[in-house]
């Protein structure tokens, strides 16, 4: 629990699951995060061994984070923990599949184009 304690630490990991990020690029995905918490943390994640930092030698200075194979171990053990919070906490049971829906019937996550004065 020390190594994903704190409330941004498992926010980081799953972005950094899709691919290795900058730290600005990081800090947009996570909104509310302020700079010397998200670098705290990545300093705390890098010497932990889940996150490796590559700094380029460039001009501007360019530095990506990304998962190391233990990182990446770490976010398939954190799966199932999600796959709960979403059912249990956000309320969400698994998504029908889209066959179930009645015909003629919108469900929230269809893209529906919306036209002024139709409904």
């Amino acid at each position: 629990m020390d190594v994903i304690g704190g409330k941004w630490k498992v926010l980081i990991l799953w972005a950094l699951h899709v691919r290795p990020c900058r730290f600005g690029e990081l800090r947009r995905e996570l909104p509310g995060v302020t700079e010397k918490v998200l670098a705290a943390h990545l300093r705390e994640l890098e010497a932990d061994g889940i996150v490796h930092r590559e700094a380029y030698d460039e001009v501007p200075p360019r530095v990506e984070y990304s998962l190391t194979p233990r990182g990446a171990t770490l976010n398939e053990a954190l799966a199932p923990l999600g796959a709960w919070g979403r059912e249990n906490i956000l309320g969400g049971a698994p998504e029908p599949p889209a066959s179930a829906a009645a015909p003629g019937e919108v469900r929230e996550d269809d893209d529906v184009a919306l036209i002024a004065g139709r409904r």
